[in-house]
């Protein structure tokens, strides 16, 4: 799930104590026994494993703090939840430091943060997607630095967070406040991709361009089913198909750049965004019936049941999906593979988007010290390695393994060629997503429900932007 999208979860204060020592499912930790081979240390445990083996010691411990607050985003029943929860259990049984956490979901920063910024009322450590801390909290001067956590020990001999930390995770200009700080320190990573079972399409061979992606499109229209699940009700979904392009012609911070241009020209004097709108055009047409009519996640369900061969959307979408047929009963399972947009022609620029999701301190903060070192401790391996068993996504850490659905999507996102690029270039945390909410997204939704041409498109991403920039002030 992406974390942006609004599962609100309960908002139970639940407070964790000294808890007694996990009982071990197998010798060793996690990742394997230290100092045996590398594949022994990289093996993938099992959820139950996982959950049970022993906690590793902490790296950095705090000096005076003795418990902290934390807002979690997630729900405590769910695959993350769970994985904090054992961060928690074993930061408390390592340091005995009390954290009081409230599993406040999606919504949370939302509905109870950024109400309370301006109240002596926030949480010492909170959580969320790094477009959403900016627009949402850091902007409004609601975070501090994090900078010092990157010196932290992890709880690895001498490893520290920024030794740990695949660079590109953090450090990227979304992540600096406005004094150049690092304001968030990630611990999830998220992704997008072009989805298909592979048991449905045997031998299927990714395209290398974007005629061969539509020649696909064809091939699965003649083939009797729908070619591509979009559920059109979301708008950051719908966002996915022309920013995928257009990043391919401009590259990191290029879309950013232009959003933020108060003329409005740069969305006409780059020409990669028209031939961009024009690649975009050619999709909706393969939409499968009633995608832009139904509620989600009625088409990416449609998509799971076999009705669609295609589907584009976040790495989360093999636990969702996973999950429901899991519910339906029946046994049905999907074979994931995955693949990236094809270079469109005139494009220079290979890239691949990521989202940080990841920890950020609030200014008003009474523990901070506490708060960092629990920051720090998340990124052990032995603590981290969870979001890939247990809840099935990536890490920043590139030494750690993922599970099979999501391997050629790590494939790609490792591959040293291609520019990582922030999701959607930032595009949703502009002026606190309003410049989406109120530009874009009504744009683009005509545009793939054909109701306008892609010279309309950039016409009126141009002036639409300049109107709502003066407006601004």
């Amino acid at each position: 799930m992406r974390a942006a999208r609004g599962r609100s979860g309960r908002i139970a204060a639940v407070t964790v104590g000294v808890v007694t020592t996990f009982t071990a499912a197998a010798c060793g930790t996690p990742t394997g026994p230290e100092g045996g081979t590398p594949g022994g240390q990289n093996a993938l445990p099992g959820v139950e494993e996982y959950l049970n083996a022993p906690c590793p010691e902490v790296g950095t411990k705090p000096a005076t703090d003795k418990e902290f607050s934390y807002w979690s985003m997630w729900t405590e029943d769910e695959p993350q939840g769970k994985v904090m929860s054992k961060a928690i259990k074993c930061f408390t049984e390592k340091t005995g430091v009390k954290i009081n956490v409230q599993w406040q979901g999606r919504k949370g920063y939302t509905q109870n943060l950024v109400p309370a910024l301006n109240t002596d009322n926030v949480p010492d450590l909170f959580d969320q997607d790094v477009s959403k801390v900016s627009a949402a909290v850091m902007q409004p001067g609601g975070t501090q630095s994090m900078d010092d956590v990157f010196d932290m020990k992890v709880g690895e001999g001498e490893k520290t967070v920024k030794d740990v930390l695949d660079p590109t995770s953090y450090d990227f200009p979304q992540n600096k406040d406005t004094s150049g700080a690092n304001f968030m320190v990630p611990y999830e990573l998220q992704s997008s991709a072009w989805w298909y079972n592979k048991d449905k399409i045997p031998d299927f061979q990714p395209p290398k361009t974007m005629p061969e992606l539509i020649a696909a499109f064809d091939k699965a229209k003649a083939a009797g089913g729908g070619p591509v699940a979009q559920d059109g009700d979301i708008p950051f979904y719908n966002m996915y198909f022309f920013t995928q392009i257009a990043e391919r012609f401009v590259g990191s911070g290029g879309l950013y750049q232009a959003a933020t241009d108060k003329t409005g020209q740069a969305w006409k004097s780059e020409p990669g965004y028209l031939k961009a709108a024009e690649e975009t055009a050619k999709i909706p047409p393969y939409f499968i019936e009633g995608w832009d009519a139904a509620k989600f996640p009625q088409v990416q369900q449609r998509w799971a049941d076999g009705e669609a061969s295609f589907l584009y959307v976040g790495s989360w979408v093999p636990s969702e999906t996973r999950e429901y047929l899991g519910k339906q009963g029946g046994g049905a399972a999907i074979n994931y593979g995955s693949f990236q947009f094809p270079m469109p022609e005139g494009a220079t620029k290979d890239t691949i988007e990521q989202m940080s999701i990841g920890f950020s301190v609030t200014k008003k903060a009474k523990h901070p010290e506490a708060a960092k070192a629990f920051s720090a401790y998340m990124l052990n391996k032995d603590i981290l390695i969870g979001m890939t068993s247990v809840a099935d996504n990536l890490v920043p850490r590139t030494d750690l393994p993922v599970p099979d659905d999501l391997k050629d999507l790590k494939t790609a996102f490792d591959d040293p060629k291609k520019e990582k690029v922030l999701q959607y270039d930032g595009l949703d945390g502009i002026a606190g997503g309003k410049w989406a909410t109120e530009v874009f997204d009504p744009l683009n939704l005509e545009l793939l429900k054909g109701s306008i041409n892609a010279q309309q498109f950039v016409d009126g991403l141009s002036a639409k932007s300049a109107e709502f920039w003066k407006s601004q002030g």
